[in-house]
């Protein structure tokens, strides 16, 4: 196989980035936007040793469920990398990849559960984080193409709702006539990297948060009663300093320019005060029924005491606080901890507490004073759980582990680990919060299977 060479083939499998597999001369070739059962003329672009990449010389015959994608930026920018199959294709492709993470990798047969999908895939969105360029002497926002920092400009995606580029349409021009200039991250120049906007999905709240290299308040602060008077649902406005050459997105500061430091939602019914830096599940509607599967496979009676690792704003613990004896929350970020504070005092829970730390190390330093949950909550971030977090949470010897996570193939590695310690694996429902993408959550239900 050489490089552009053709070859007539079929589309039999999807990754979980969203490309086809084919197989061209007994070596898998990846194909983006391609859809399981098209027939196509393939033009290989790169060989490597055990696998190829091609892209698509012409469609003989579509495969059952493929359509034009309804966006008109998705193939740049790389977000929506499954709009080009219809929505039970996507939900079918995202079950069979959590099923094949926890048999493949993890060596796993648990039940699983049905899919639940999203009643939309459009306006899902209640947070996003635009980077901003300059384009023909104006401010342009959008999205980074797939594997670069080209900004591909957008305005009014899909995913997001109306409000976001509304916002946007209107504060570009506002910071163009104050004077603000676009970052250049080759030079490090130039001043406003990213527009973050987050939107209470009960409330309507909205935050403003611009990313800045240095700070914008003294040439915008006469223009921002514009934009409030403009977008009265805009409560909050912020800016983050970020002075670095980073890819990280929001500095360590954050001022309050107009309006009040924090937003508020609510989440399974419990109030919850959001900033900048809390983590918060971007997809309400589908958050709630995640955290509903996660109360089911908790399985509480109103006796048991739960630890919550790696709890953000405490959204997952809270939800289920008056169904248990006692909550322990752990996070690492600071900001997000004093957030699940305030949320518990809004609540008027008092069965609830939350340290700030490692989830690793808190977990170990719990673990040694002899604590003893009769259930943990695991939500650990892509990369999946430490060691030091695993080995403290089977020290503890909880009856029963649910975890949630955004990352089948790590969800089942930990799962591995823990059935090599005492746990089974009992159950797994994916959750879609994140229809057109590659992504997708599960809910994962462990118990002891032995007296430690």
């Amino acid at each position: 196989m050489r490089k552009n060479e053709i070859y007539e083939t079929e589309i039999t499998g999807m990754t979980a980035e969203g490309s086809g597999v084919c197989r061209v001369e007994n070596m898998a070739v990846f194909v983006p936007e391609t859809a399981v059962g098209d027939r196509l003329r393939v033009r290989i672009v790169k060989v490597l040793r055990s696998y190829a990449f091609g892209i698509v010389e012409e469609l003989l015959a579509p495969g059952a469920g493929r359509q034009e994608p309804d966006c008109p930026v998705c193939r740049q920018c790389g977000g929506c990398v499954l709009r080009h199959v219809d929505y039970p294709t996507e939900l079918a492709h995202k079950a069979r990849q959590v099923e094949d993470a926890f048999r493949r990798i993890g060596g796993l047969s648990p039940a699983f559960g049905a899919i639940l999908g999203d009643v939309s895939r459009d306006g899902y969105r209640n947070k996003a984080q635009f980077p901003v360029t300059s384009v023909d002497g104006h401010l342009r926002c959008g999205f980074y193409a797939r594997h670069s920092h080209r900004v591909v400009p957008c305005t009014d995606c899909r995913l997001q709702p109306e409000s976001f580029g509304a916002v946007l349409q209107f504060l570009l021009p506002l910071l163009e006539r104050c004077g603000v200039t676009a970052y250049d991250e080759e030079t490090h120049t130039g001043e406003l990297r990213h527009i973050y906007i987050r939107q209470g999905w009960h409330s309507g709240e909205m935050m403003l948060c611009l990313v800045v290299r240095k700070s914008l308040r003294k040439k915008i602060q006469t223009a921002l009663p514009a934009l409030q008077a403009a977008f009265p649902a805009l409560v909050s406005i912020q800016e983050s300093v970020n002075p670095d050459r980073t890819n990280v997105i929001l500095g360590k500061t954050v001022n309050v320019l107009a309006g009040k430091p924090m937003i508020t939602d609510t989440m399974c019914g419990i109030q919850v005060e959001l900033s900048p830096l809390a983590f918060y599940q971007v997809n309400t509607r589908q958050a709630e029924r995640l955290y509903a599967v996660a109360q089911e496979f908790a399985g509480l009676t109103g006796e048991e005491f739960v630890l919550d690792l790696y709890c953000g704003a405490g959204t997952i613990g809270l939800s289920m606080a008056a169904h248990m004896r006692k909550l322990i929350g752990v996070e690492i970020v600071p900001e997000a901890v004093e957030n699940a504070r305030k949320n518990v005092a809004a609540s008027g829970i008092d069965n609830a507490e939350f340290f700030c730390g490692d989830a690793g190390t808190v977990a170990k330093q719990l673990a040694g004073q002899g604590l003893a949950p009769d259930v943990i909550l695991l939500d650990p971030p892509r990369k999946g759980c430490s060691t030091e977090t695993l080995e403290a949470v089977v020290a503890m010897h909880p009856e029963r582990i649910v975890m949630i996570s955004c990352n089948p193939a790590t969800a089942a590695r930990d799962g591995r680990w823990l059935s090599e310690n005492a746990y089974a694996v009992r159950k797994v429902v994916p959750v879609d919060l994140f229809p057109g993408t590659g992504h997708v959550e599960c809910v994962v239900l462990m118990s002891r299977t032995s007296c430690i």
